[in-house]
Formats: structure tokens, sequence, C-alpha cells
């Protein structure tokens, strides 16, 4: 059995309720995004290229598509004698529709019996459903150096925002105070990512009196963080400066997808230092017809585009048909916009067919129109 110092547990079995129809049928972090990717592809990149290698992923609603991506682990080089991706869902409970896990804490204490077999040191836990790039190798040194039971990646955020998020005060050597979730009057800006290493043994005693607590919520925001400030524990705020997005609405998700837009945008998903690894899809290179204009998009492969599109991105084996126009707009795998059609601030799910002549979504609009189910063209 593989003794490793660190280990990985993603929480990958959030609803995405404000994802609508996008996970209807797909858990959110199996939600494509950046033309081929999925949102799951960054935090499972980040454990292989942090060289965590032995990764837990926790699901449970519309779990299936997931569980059988994950479940490929050599996509991340997680699948060697020393390494994998293990998916962990009870079964029984989730067929059945019921809540599995009562929280991020509860999720982690159903779960002790496998992190145990692997008795590592520390133990990393992730949120599944944020798009960044991070080196948590770097982070867990931070942790070491300043001796702390657990270390919580923060991230500034602009202080009219700070509401919004779990918000960390420090003292000048960035050890955590005090922890606000949501607060009306934030005094700081350091935002929880929801990336935390915990020295193990010390957690997993706190997680086997609060799974015996009947008034905890079994979070970590609420119970876990909040008991060991109250304990006097010592909780360190590790800032990361990269690009993080939280892809939790419709709006978000397609503007993270628009910041690929800026060829110097902070994520640079080309970049061969620190890759970010998919599912290889073969597909044929993007096809450009000879009346095509395009200005400033994002292209995938087995992309089709016959038509004009600007400032948009395009999904694998997206099209978009002659005379048609797509603007601001987010066209997910397999969409299509048929000849004629206007498409406008809207993002268009995986396999939706635009008809002929059929407009969709507005310049004027406040939010992005989220297109899910076929439209019909004009007759």
């Amino acid at each position: 059995m593989k003794h490793s110092n660190m280990l990985a547990m993603i929480l990958a079995g959030g609803r995405g309720s404000r994802l609508h129809e996008l996970t209807s049928k797909v858990a959110k972090p199996a939600v494509s995004y950046g033309g081929k990717y999925r949102i799951i592809d960054f935090p499972l990149s980040n454990c292989s290229n942090s060289g965590v290698d032995i990764v837990g992923v926790l699901t449970q609603y519309e779990s299936v598509l997931l569980n059988s991506y994950v479940a490929a682990g050599g996509r991340w080089g997680l699948d060697t004698a020393d390494s994998g991706v293990f998916v962990l869902t009870p079964r029984e409970k989730a067929e059945a529709g019921l809540d599995v896990y009562r929280g991020t804490a509860d999720a982690i204490s159903q779960n002790i019996d496998f992190i145990d077999q692997y008795d590592p040191e520390y133990l990393l836990v992730l949120s599944g459903d944020h798009i960044y790039k991070m080196n948590y190798s770097k982070m867990l040194d931070a942790h070491i150096e300043a001796k702390a039971d657990a270390t919580i990646a923060v991230i500034g955020v602009p202080l009219k925002e700070a509401s919004r998020f779990g918000i960390m005060n420090t003292d000048e050597n960035k050890r955590i105070v005090e922890f606000e979730e949501k607060p009306e009057h934030p005094k700081s800006n350091l935002a929880s990512m929801g990336i935390y290493i915990f020295s193990w043994k010390n957690l997993r005693k706190m997680l086997v009196a609060d799974m015996k607590d009947p008034n905890s919520a079994h979070d970590f925001g609420k119970n876990i963080i909040p008991t060991m400030l109250n304990e006097g524990k010592t909780l360190l705020a590790y800032e990361f400066k990269g690009y993080w997005k939280d892809v939790g609405t419709i709006d978000s998700l397609w503007e993270a997808n628009m910041d690929l837009l800026d060829k110097k945008n902070d994520l640079d998903l080309d970049d061969r230092s620190w890759r970010v690894y998919t599912s290889d899809e073969s597909s044929l290179p993007a096809y450009y017809g000879p009346n095509a204009v395009v200005d400033r998009i994002y292209v995938t492969q087995g992309c089709e585009i016959e038509g004009e599109v600007r400032n948009s991105v395009l999904f694998t084996n997206s099209v978009v048909a002659e005379g048609a126009k797509v603007t601001d707009t987010v066209l997910m795998p397999g969409a299509k916009v048929e000849e004629g059609a206007v498409v406008t601030r809207a993002m268009v799910a995986n396999n939706v067919k635009i008809g002929k002549g059929a407009v969709v979504g507005s310049a004027d609009s406040e939010s992005i129109l989220l297109v899910s189910k076929n439209v019909k063209g004009v007759e």
C-alpha cells in the first residue's frame, strides 16, 4: 500500500442548480468548458502536476457520466502502480434520490476508511467546480513551514463583492484570526477558495466528534473551521494570485469562456509547463468556409464555420451555417446554428440546434440566455 505524504479529496457532488438545464442530467463538474475541457479537468490536472498521486472524487447527483469520465485516471496520468483516481459514490442513497452527504465535512467523514488505508500525513480538500491552475505542493510547503493545523487558500476579491464569500480576517503573519461566512460588512477581501490542507490525524479526531453532534451542519465553513479557531489552532491563509473562477452560474460560466478570447489570458491553456489534461476527442480540424467571417474567436477541433462569428467561443463539433450570425456567444459541443439564424449573448447547450432564420438572445440583455432546447426555425 502506498503511503503518500498528501492525499486529495475532491468534493464533486453539488447539484449545480444555478446552471439550470446544463446540470439536469450531468453533474456540475462534468459540464463542458473552454472548447474541449470539463470543469473537473482543472482540479485533477492540478493534482497530477503538483505530485498528488492518490485522489478520491466524491460524487452523488447525476453522476453516471462524471463517474465513468473520472474513472479513466490515465487522462491525468493518475493510473500508475503508485497513483489513482477513485470514484466514491454511496450508491444506495444516490439511486434513491436522497442526499448522500449532509455537508462538506460529512462527505469526508463518510470516507474516513478510504483515507485511512493510505495513512496520509496531510489531507487536501478541493471543490470540483472551479476553474484555475494551482500548485498544491507550494501550499503544502507553506502549511508545514507555519506548523499549521489547517491552511486555507484565499484570493483577493473586490471589497464590494466580498459579502458573497466566506471571508478570512488575518494578522500580519497571515494567520487567520476570524472567519466570517458572507459578512454584510466585510473587514477583509480575502475570500475562501474552498481549498484546504489539514494535518490528517488532527482533522480525523474533529470529524469523528462532529459526526456525533446532532446540532452540527457537518460543514467545513460552518463547523470545522470555527471550532478550530475557538480551540486556538493555527490556521494559515495561503494567498493565491492566479486566475480563479467559480463557475456556479450561467453568467459566470459564460464569462470564464469569454476570458479565453484574450490571447494573454491568465489561465493560459497552452502553457506546456502546467498542462490541463482532458479526454482526447478524435475530430477533424476546424473548417472555415469560403464566405466565413470571423473576428476574435476561440475555436476547437471539429468546428465548421460557414457564417459570421464574432467574439465567441466554439466547442468541439459545433457548426455555424452560411448566413448565420453568432456574436458574444458560447456554442457548447455539437451545437448547430442553421442558415440565417442570429444568436447574440447566449450559451447554447450541447447538441442544441438553432433553426433556420431564428433569432435568439439580445445585445441589450443584462444576463446571458441559456438555450437548452432546440429552437424552431422560421417556416
